[in-house]
Order: structure tokens, then C-alpha cells, then sequence
């Protein structure tokens, strides 16, 4: 393993719901507890039907994984105490009859400000921060990371089936999401200062309340010295969210070598990369998307294969390149999540068979 390696740290958000009908289940607060008691500090969500585990931090991918694969295993554990069955999916596939608010005054001050969005929220998805020398280069790196964020989303969809019943769309989460007003694709920042102006006047208009509710989908992490990456849906397998974790690792580190050679990054209009959110929303990783740069129309199989290749100097120096690349051709078979959700769905239309399929692959490889 490389000396310089940039560190990684993943968190993932899960639903917590009721066994037999698979409706959330607002327990977040007892499975924490318990979870605590058990060596493992969960992180409570607006929702009180959803829970946040953190990874530590790792140089190796491998170590990374088996880190995911112990947490996913412990508080499903322990959630199970509690008559409650951990799902890593990104909107609950039920019908729910609510998302009460985590009792926290932030958590009840964001629910009051912003009414049935924070109401309607129950939506799980993935962070995945890497370590970069200071906030002024997280900037600079965002800019560069903005045209590979649609290929991570579509990676990603596992949010196929809502409401027991099929969206239409791969990430019916991202759709969701965006009705945050600082949510979806970041700008494009000329410095730090103009972040961090334009984070100011949010929060002076009161659109965020706080610097925590920058939801963009690449952000300056508030909390560590890293750049943190939050476009995705909570994948169905621990080793999804491996790859991803890897893939992103690979661009960052890219990255890092264009802004240190003082290469620009491409300043891709929003209204692109928004329509390129809406094609890998819409179809996950079997439909075409839009490569933003080229501007062409592309399967977005290719485009994954395009950002490997980008990127294979940096997975190769981590020591990542053959994990990425078995692990990409096995999803590519496979399916991501929303491709078993819309599979389980179509045997009997059952949804039961959807919350089968996802209790199945939240534990995959756990054991």
C-alpha cells in the first residue's frame, strides 16, 4: 500500500421497519440505545424511522469493507431487539403512515421551517468523505467532481418502489431530495470566499438554517478535514457501497492531481448536469445518460466504464483496481438495488417480495 493514500470514512443511512408489513417503524431512539450498549454509535436522522452508522476511518478498501460488513451486522442486531427489521433502501417501499420528527430541538426547529418536506422525509442515502489538505482544495475539488456525480447516482439507484409501487424511476430518492432548496448539484465555486458567500445569503434568507443543512451533493465537510460526497442512495450491499466508496477515492485523488498541476475544471452549466440527474434518476445504470462534458447522449454503463479508465492511475496507486474493476462487472450482472426491487416486484407484485429482496441484500456478505 502506497504511503500517501487519501483516507476514506463511509456513512450510511437506513430505514428501519415493521417485519411483516415493512412500514416505518419510528424506533431510531431504542435501536440507538441498545446499539450504544453494543459498542456501536448510530447517528439519529430527522426521521425517527431512520438511523446513521459511521465507518472508521481506513487507508484500505478491504478494511473498509469489513468495517461495513460488521456495522450493517450489528445494528440490524440489535434493531432486531426491538421487533424491527434494518433495510438499506433509499425510500420506504410501504405505504407509511408517517415520518415523526426525531424528538431533538434541531431536528424540531427544521420540521417547523420547512413543514411537510422535513415531514415527508424518511429518504436514505450514503456519504462518503476522503481526505483532502484543506477546505480551499475541497472546493477546488468539487468543481471537479461536479461532472462525474450524475455516473455515482445512477451507480447507486435503490430507490425503485415507493408507496408499494413502482415510481418509473431507479432513484425515486434523488427526485425527492432535490425539494430541499439546498439540495442536487453544487455550483460552480470561483474560490472558497464564493462558497462560503453564497452559504452565507442561505442562510440569511433562511433556505438552510444552519451549515449542516448544505445538502449538495459534494460539500466541504463541517466536521473533518475531508471533501464529502452525499449524491447517492444508501446502496443494497455493503460491497456497493466498497465500490463506491473506491470510485470516489479515484476521482477525488484525481482530483487532487489537476488542482495541484493547476489544471481547470470543466465549468459545466447547471442546467446540464441537472438534466443529466433526471437521465440517471430516471433509469439507474441500464438506460442512457448524459456525459456533461461531451455532450453527448450515452449508455451510462459506458460512462462508469469512461470513469474507470479516468481514473485508473489513482485506483491502481491505491491499491483499488482490481476490487473496482471485479466489483463493477459483478454489479453490472447483478443489477443495483433498484434493478432487484423492480425484479422482486415483477414475480408476483408482491411487495413482500420487494422487502425480501432488501432485507436479503442489506445483509449480503455480512455473516
Amino acid at each position: 500500500m502506497p504511503a500517501q493514500v487519501p483516507t476514506v470514512g463511509v456513512e450510511e443511512e437506513f430505514l428501519l421497519t415493521d417485519p411483516e408489513s415493512g412500514a416505518p417503524a419510528p424506533k431510531n431512539t431504542l435501536v440507538a440505545e441498545t446499539a450504544k450498549r453494543a459498542g456501536v454509535e448510530l447517528q439519529l436522522e430527522l426521521t425517527s424511522c431512520q438511523v446513521e452508522t459511521s465507518s472508521a476511518v481506513h487507508s484500505d478498501i478491504g478494511e473498509l469493507l469489513a468495517d461495513l460488513r460488521t456495522s450493517r451486522r450489528r445494528v440490524a442486531e440489535c434493531a432486531a431487539e426491538h421487533n424491527v427489521r434494518l433495510l438499506a433502501v433509499a425510500v420506504p417501499p410501504t405505504v407509511p403512515e408517517g415520518y415523526p420528527v426525531t424528538d431533538t430541538p434541531r431536528y424540531q426547529r427544521i420540521a417547523h421551517s420547512f413543514g411537510m418536506i422535513a415531514h415527508e422525509q424518511g429518504l436514505c442515502g450514503c456519504h462518503v468523505h476522503v481526505a483532502v489538505p484543506d477546505r480551499d482544495v475541497a472546493v477546488q475539488v468539487s468543481n471537479h467532481v461536479r461532472p462525474w456525480l450524475p455516473v455515482l447516482l445512477a451507480l447507486t439507484a435503490n430507490s425503485a418502489i415507493y408507496r408499494g409501487s413502482e415510481t418509473g424511476y431507479a432513484s425515486w430518492r434523488s427526485i425527492l431530495w432535490r425539494r430541499w432548496p439546498s439540495a442536487g448539484p453544487p455550483p460552480y465555486f470561483d474560490s472558497l470566499s464564493d462558497y462560503e458567500s453564497i452559504v452565507a445569503m442561505m442562510r440569511a434568507s433562511g433556505s438552510i438554517l444552519d451549515n449542516k443543512m448544505v445538502y449538495w451533493d459534494i460539500r466541504p465537510s463541517e466536521t473533518f478535514p475531508t471533501v464529502e460526497i452525499r449524491v447517492s442512495d444508501v446502496p443494497a450491499t455493503v460491497e456497493e457501497s466498497a465500490l463506491l466508496a473506491a470510485l470516489i477515492r479515484g476521482i477525488v485523488g484525481t482530483t487532487l492531481d489537476a488542482v495541484a498541476e493547476n489544471v481547470g475544471a470543466p465549468a459545466v452549466p447547471g442546467e446540464i448536469l441537472r438534466a443529466a440527474y433526471w437521465n440517471a434518476a430516471r433509469s439507474g445504470l441500464d438506460g442512457d445518460g448524459l456525459d456533461v462534458v461531451g455532450g453527448r447522449v450515452v449508455p451510462h454503463r459506458e460512462l462508469l466504464a469512461d470513469l474507470v479508465e479516468q481514473i485508473q492511475p489513482a485506483l491502481r496507486r491505491y491499491g483499488d483496481h482490481d476490487f473496482v474493476t471485479d466489483a463493477v462487472a459483478a454489479l453490472v450482472e447483478r443489477g443495483n438495488g433498484a434493478r432487484r426491487q423492480v425484479r422482486a416486484m415483477s414475480r408476483r407484485r408482491e411487495i413482500a417480495d420487494v422487502l425480501t429482496e432488501l432485507a436479503d441484500a442489506t445483509l449480503e456478505g455480512c455473516s
